[in-house]
């Protein structure tokens, strides 16, 4: 079991987490992430460590309330416990040791580029987040990576920062020159726009997939993606992988494999919660 320490929202639907995980924090790299049920039977979540305090042990999770089970899971207090955490999973990133690294954050990708400026920044290397999110409201850790280095937000509709998207501010950055890697973690349509962008530059962009998982161990073959031709699973040779090779097509395809059954998972919740309002 793991107690909650905090409950935190940070923007509609997104909160943060923090959770009692003392063994997981001690080891977990950047790039790397855990399974957890909530309860008994429940479904089983891949997040990304956001953060870790080894000090304190605990892990931080950012998670996006879009169907029943993170609806549940954001849902809980301090002091309630998740059923159990499996990790750290996954590959950690291969971090640049030196030079200058660009990190791209759309949406709740954000948190998860946050450990890779943290190792960057440890390693010595210039870093700079570019991040983004529709409005305002919806762009996240901000101020953890400005402590980071140099921050550049972009909103869709201009409410904060510059207006645009992320591959608008990305692009200059890349006229410019200077750059040693890119670091790419959002939603699959800009990770797909990123890598397209940054090929004709030649400059390396690492992305990080989110098929669908389940056992975590490369078993099930759930988290299958098509790179450089091959087949490799999420879970165990990734998640993250090299943008210029990711079929993007065939990822964006397995993630709507599970759409009607989430899509009936949720109204079912959604009933049970209109009943419960009435009793």
């Amino acid at each position: 079991m793991h107690k909650i320490i905090s409950n935190t929202q940070l923007a509609p639907m997104v909160h943060r987490l923090v959770v009692e995980a003392p063994r997981i924090a001690e080891i977990r790299k950047p790039g790397q992430f855990i399974i957890l049920r909530r309860a008994d039977k429940a479904e089983r979540i891949p997040l990304t460590i956001a953060d870790a305090d080894t000090d304190a042990g605990t892990i931080t999770l950012v998670i996006q309330a879009i169907g029943k089970s993170t609806k549940e899971l954001t849902a809980m207090q301090p002091g309630e416990e998740i059923r159990d955490i499996a990790g750290p999973l996954g590959h950690s990133t291969e971090l640049l040791a030196s030079g200058r690294a660009i990190c791209v954050g759309g949406g709740v990708g954000t948190a998860v580029v946050h450990p890779i400026a943290q190792g960057l920044f440890r390693n010595g290397a210039q870093v700079t987040s570019i991040i983004g999110g529709r409005t305002r409201e919806l762009v996240i850790f901000e101020e953890e990576l400005s402590r980071l280095g140099e921050v550049i937000v972009c909103t869709d509709d201009g409410s904060y920062g510059r207006k645009g998207f992320v591959t608008d501010a990305l692009r200059d950055q890349l006229e410019a020159g200077g750059i040693d890697i890119i670091y790419a973690v959002g939603p699959v349509p800009m990770m797909r726009a990123i890598s397209e962008l940054t090929r004709p530059y030649g400059v390396h962009t690492v992305v990080s997939l989110n098929p669908v998982m389940i056992d975590g161990t490369g078993m099930c073959g759930g988290c299958r993606v098509n790179v450089g031709g091959e087949t490799k699973f999420a879970c165990v040779d990734g998640p993250e992988f090299d943008g210029h090779l990711v079929n993007f097509d065939e990822l964006r395809d397995r993630l709507t494999t599970y759409k009607t059954f989430e899509k009936d998972a949720m109204e079912r919740h959604e009933e049970k919660c209109r009943v419960g309002l009435h009793d």
